[in-house]
């Protein structure tokens, strides 16, 4: 693989690395480690260790998120002079909450070939032990750090319909569960963090449980947080008129959301949907 052929374009390998227990390494990520021309990493000192630690001695690039498309210009010359290119992040698979979607954008514009060498994630691991069914979840990566951005953030998934997952760091992860707590309710919330490490901790309970273990120790270690959907009460009513007065009355949707749910729901006109909740609403 490390045989340059200037005729032709380079491979982009996208290749997860351990997020913290060094054996959790694939065989296929160390060969193409191995065999690449170079490796782009966010932190060329953390990615170092790693390759010392399995005698890789592959040339190094740093690519972190300030220089994202300044270095991915560089790396996608690169490629299409023919040479083969690893991008890493410091922990996981790459391009998730990490460097590097810039850069396989990039790739893909230049119709250069990309490959993922999959492996560790924090997101799949922290999913595959909450024991939230469904299979379905939705991905958020890192929450805003203002607590006005985080609030309009969480009140826009108070009807989400599945677990939410984010990543947190220790420093606002209290704040964090504080403003779930207030917003979403006392839901089934999970947090894994420390993942595959030595201190690694996997607790399960209720939001306010959650909120009450993070006061009583300190928390370190990056945080995979899941929360679970709020209880479905099925809307009770046996025409359009009934369903109205119940979601006025039992429901935390706001008039026009009602209105939006039922014109799906009956395949009826939202408009005049409307009209009908305006004095329903009116009356309550």
């Amino acid at each position: 693989m490390n045989t340059t052929d200037k005729t032709a374009q380079g491979i982009l390998y996208i290749v997860a690395t351990p997020i913290g227990n060094l054996e959790d390494i694939t065989l296929r990520a160390m060969r193409t480690l191995k065999e690449v021309d170079l490796i782009a990493a966010e932190d060329t000192r953390h990615t170092k260790k790693l390759l010392n630690h399995l005698d890789i001695r592959t040339p190094l690039m740093s690519y972190y998120r300030e220089k994202e498309q300044e270095r991915g210009a560089v790396l996608i010359d690169r490629l299409q002079n023919g040479e083969n290119v690893a991008l890493v992040s410091d922990a996981g698979t790459p391009a998730i909450s990490d460097p590097g979607a810039i850069l396989v954008q990039l790739a893909h514009e230049a119709g250069i070939k990309v490959v993922p060498i999959p492996g560790a994630s924090a997101l799949s691991a922290a999913v595959s032990c909450s024991g939230f069914h469904e299979g379905s979840f939705l991905f958020l990566g890192f929450p805003p750090t203002k607590s006005s951005q985080r609030k309009k953030l969480l009140t826009s998934l108070i009807h989400s319909e599945y677990p939410v997952v984010f990543y947190e760091a220790p420093r606002r992860v209290a704040d964090f569960l504080k403003e779930a707590l207030e917003i979403l309710g006392n839901r089934q919330a999970l947090w894994a963090r420390e993942l595959t490490k030595t201190f690694e901790e996997i607790y399960k309970g209720s939001l306010s449980e959650l909120l009450e273990q993070c006061r009583d120790e300190n928390s370190r270690g990056e945080f995979v947080i899941i929360i679970g959907p709020g209880n479905r009460e099925e809307a009770a009513g046996e025409n359009l008129e009934e369903l109205l007065i119940w979601y006025r009355d039992h429901s935390e949707l706001s008039m026009k959301d009602a209105c939006r749910k039922l014109a799906k729901d009956l395949g009826l006109s939202r408009s005049q949907i409307y009209q009908q909740a305006l004095e329903i609403w009116a009356k309550g």
